[in-house]
């Protein structure tokens, strides 16, 4: 006999039928229940089950498997382009005779400074090789934000910036100073805007956005004196409907 209703890897889904977590915007739930898997970065998808050997010619089997990365905490200040720590073991003098141990392989991290025509801002992040190679690709550092999905940004960073750069275009708070350059540079970001609404909930945590939603639906209690002082009101203001009134005699 079952020791529960529904089985343990069904929990986390049901938990968002229900209760406040139900009542979180429609636009951020389906957002949650997006598993698209990231680009691969450790290791190139072939896309074959099958393929020919180059010596014998034979059909064989393909062991297309991903490489696991673990991405510290700190990961998630930076901008690692998608990589992180991958485990493994390597030979002692490269020989593969030799003891091998467990070794560590961590991507090398440099400090750059970053400028956002959007926020016209200046930014000190933590970035890989490849985020750098990625950035370049993209033409600019706020097109690589806006335009890189979450599972491949995976930095909370990154997604704070997202959600900063998408509010200032759905409320058009750009340079208010200067004119000319908000049209400027509004148009050219204006393929990524979306409202204000589905923007302020861009990146969130399920934590972050539970407690945006209570704090939406919290109502601050009315004083009972309040109360009291609208009764006395609207009941002196009936007395006064309901007193004769006295016509003077001319």
């Amino acid at each position: 006999m079952p020791l529960h209703k529904y089985p343990p890897r069904m929990w986390e889904a049901l938990k968002l039928k229900t209760g406040i977590y139900s009542r979180l915007p429609q636009h951020y739930l389906k957002s949650l229940e997006d598993k698209t898997p990231p680009t691969p970065v450790h290791w190139k998808a072939l896309g074959v089950k099958y393929r020919a050997n180059p010596k014998t010619g034979q059909k064989e089997r393909v062991q297309d498997v991903p490489v696991p990365a673990y991405y510290p905490p700190e990961s998630q200040e930076g901008l690692w382009g998608g990589e992180g720590w991958i485990s493994g073991y390597k030979y002692a003098n490269d020989e593969k005779l030799s003891t091998r141990f467990k070794k560590n392989w961590k991507p090398q991290l440099f400090k750059r400074e970053f400028y956002s025509e959007i926020l016209d801002q200046k930014f000190n992040i933590t970035v890989t090789a490849r985020t750098l190679d990625l950035i370049d690709a993209a033409f600019g550092f706020d097109f690589y934000i806006l335009k890189t999905p979450k599972q491949d940004l995976n930095s909370k960073l990154g997604m704070d910036l997202k959600r900063a750069m998408l509010l200032k275009l759905a409320r058009k708070d750009l340079y208010p100073e200067d004119p000319d350059r908000r049209e400027k540079v509004f148009k050219r970001y204006k393929p990524f805007e979306i409202t204000e609404e589905e923007a302020e909930w861009v990146g969130l945590s399920l934590d972050e956005a539970v407690e945006k939603q209570r704090v939406l639906e919290l109502k601050e209690p009315e004083p009972v004196f309040k109360e009291c002082v609208d009764s006395l009101v609207k009941e002196i203001a009936i007395q006064k409907l309901l007193e004769p009134k006295i016509v003077e005699k001319t």
